[in-house]
């Protein structure tokens, strides 16, 4: 080993020394070393999210395309009823209500009823005076045919003395010839004459009785006819207060449910009070309330989806029956009236009835819906159906 290798060359304790200088040096390269960048990462999400939403617009705008574009919809729309208000057409104290708020009631089920003592008096009063009637046009029936019989009887006795009248004029014309003829003598001329005289005053007299017979008929067919007209006054005056009779007790127009009972056993009611109402099981509908500017859109016989929001949306299928004549704000209580210098210019809405199939379960007057009609099932020849076309 030359004197320049010792030099050079470290020992085993220098060696030993320089081992942790030399791994400290090289700890900071390791810890330096370059760390993975952030921004492919955010900008894989950016991407992905931008494509979550342009396959969400092209799924929306294809169904507006192809099947939101022909519909017209309104939130405004609620689920009706042609309820029945059960009012009283009386005044009495009620006796019994035998039904109870919300109970399923059927076609002519008893709901209310009125005390009918006071009406029950008044029909068997009326009715007690009908026999008294009865007897009278017996009575005049009677007195008519003994009438008639009077006036057979003077028709024969009229008979009897134009028969008598013809041989008093016989005898009398002889009588007479014979005294002409100095024959006979003036005493039985006049007997002859008396006897003609008073053939004639008979025959007069069977007349007027028949005149009178008839006079005496027709009488009695007046007072008869009078009789009648009181008769069936009285029936009219039976029939009212069977009616009103019948009128305490109040029973269910249709099959339906009971609903909204304002009374109580015992209160007094009046005439016209409103003492419950009965919603029909069938024939429930929507009226919908469509802006006027969605109005050219709807004619009747479309189609219309119809979403149930107390039934989490549940759609059923209904039908366009008509559209109301006039909007909403014209039959209000208070119409809105614009000739006023402070005026603001407000979209009116003008109801659409809807009909739906009867048998849907679940369905309520009164339930809030969303409407949907869809044009292109307008009738063929309508206008809205021309355009489409």
């Amino acid at each position: 080993m030359s004197r320049h290798d010792r030099i050079d060359a470290p020992s085993s304790d220098q060696a030993a020394a320089e081992a942790p200088a030399q791994a400290q040096a090289r700890a900071p390269e390791t810890a330096a070393a370059p760390v993975p960048k952030k921004g492919g990462r955010r900008k894989r999400i950016v991407g992905g999210i931008a494509l979550v939403a342009l396959l969400a617009g092209g799924y929306e705008g294809y169904h507006w395309w192809t099947d939101g574009r022909f519909m017209v919809e309104t939130d405004d729309a609620y689920v009706q009823a042609d309820l029945s208000l059960v009012s009283s057409k009386l005044q009495g104290y009620v006796a019994e209500i035998p039904v109870q708020a919300n109970q399923h009631v059927t076609l002519g089920e008893v709901l209310v009823r009125i005390e009918d003592g006071d009406y029950r008096i008044a029909l068997e009063h009326a009715q007690a005076k009908l026999p008294t009637l009865d007897r009278t046009l017996a009575r005049i029936d009677a007195q008519i045919t003994a009438a008639e019989a009077s006036v057979t009887q003077a028709e024969a006795q009229l008979s009897a003395a134009e028969a008598t009248l013809r041989t008093a004029g016989i005898t009398q014309a002889r009588v007479k010839g014979l005294a002409d003829r100095k024959v006979a003598s003036q005493a039985d001329l006049d007997d002859a004459n008396g006897a003609l005289e008073t053939a004639e005053a008979n025959r007069a007299a069977a007349q007027a009785a028949i005149k009178g017979a008839q006079a005496e008929i027709e009488v009695l067919r007046a007072e008869r006819a009078e009789t009648e007209s009181s008769r069936r006054d009285l029936e009219l005056g039976i029939a009212q207060a069977q009616r009103d009779l019948d009128h305490t007790v109040l029973r269910a127009p249709f099959d339906g449910t009971v609903a909204n009972i304002a009374i109580e056993a015992g209160e007094l009611v009046n005439v016209g009070a409103r003492l419950a109402a009965v919603v029909p099981d069938h024939g429930l509908y929507v009226e919908a309330n469509f802006k006027e500017t969605q109005l050219p859109g709807i004619v009747a016989g479309e189609t219309a989806r119809v979403s149930i929001d107390a039934m989490e949306g549940h759609e059923i299928e209904g039908r366009v029956v008509s559209v109301a004549p006039a909007t909403g704000s014209v039959f209000s209580l208070l119409p809105a009236d614009n000739a006023t210098g402070n005026f603001t210019k407000i979209v009116q809405r003008v109801p659409v009835r809807i009909e739906l199939p009867d048998g849907t379960p679940g369905l309520r007057a009164g339930l809030s819906v969303v409407v949907e009609i869809d044009q292109r099932t307008a009738p063929e020849g309508t206008d809205v159906a021309e355009a489409l076309q």
